[in-house]
């Protein structure tokens, strides 16, 4: 998504479960990723090297917002930004700026009514929505319903509904079928890496945990 900014940012993959070795200037925290528990942002946001700490999501509800920002994260980031909006943003974080897009929408399951054109993510073209997507995602992960509702600040019933809905585009009953499903249609994250290519010396270096 950013290899055409590679001149404005330089992107390293980073692992919850490991230490951050090279300190990054914008830790994009990343909440498609297994561990989005309070305590993972607290983590990040304590530790000098993970820089200063954006939050990346579907997710735009203000109480989920103010929260990020009362834990010390500096930006609360919309996943349907455009690549160069995005660049502009974690420029800007990394400049010392708190930055949050605007809400769509103030809760789910309408906030994935205000879907950009040119958003995308794994499961859009079988009629997932950027919701059902994520709780599938975390479904093919292994956490539970409760597990889900907690990390994601929903209640139990509202994830069971995403669960519902996601099932009968999917075609699927069973949750070890979702699973197979979602490990097809690329509904995991990547293997925890870390990539440091050479980069220009202003070039603010933004870190994606994944889990």
């Amino acid at each position: 998504m950013l290899a055409p900014f590679e001149e404005r940012v330089e992107v390293v993959e980073i692992d919850l479960s490991t230490e951050v070795r090279s300190p990054v200037d914008v830790t994009l925290f990343d909440t498609f990723a297994r561990g989005r528990a309070p305590h993972a942002i607290d983590d990040l946001v304590a530790n000098p090297r993970a820089g200063r700490v954006a939050v990346f999501t579907w997710d735009l509800r203000q109480p989920l917002v103010e929260r990020a920002l009362a834990r010390g994260c500096s930006g609360y980031l919309d996943k349907t930004l455009r690549a160069e909006e995005l660049v502009e943003a974690l420029e800007r974080i990394a400049d010392g700026e708190v930055v949050v897009s605007p809400t769509h929408a103030p809760a789910a399951p309408a906030a994935d009514a205000a879907i950009s054109p040119g958003a995308d993510w794994p499961g859009r073209l079988e009629g997932l929505s950027a919701r059902e997507a994520e709780v599938v995602a975390l479904i093919t992960q292994g956490l539970s319903n409760e597990e889900i509702a907690s990390s994601a600040y929903l209640s139990i019933n509202t994830v069971k509904t995403y669960i519902r809905n996601a099932y009968r585009k999917m075609g699927v009953t069973r949750r070890a079928q979702a699973v197979r499903w979602g490990v097809q249609h690329g509904l995991v994250p990547g293997v925890g890496r870390e990539r440091r290519p050479e980069a220009p010396h202003d070039a603010p270096g933004a870190g994606r945990p994944d889990g």
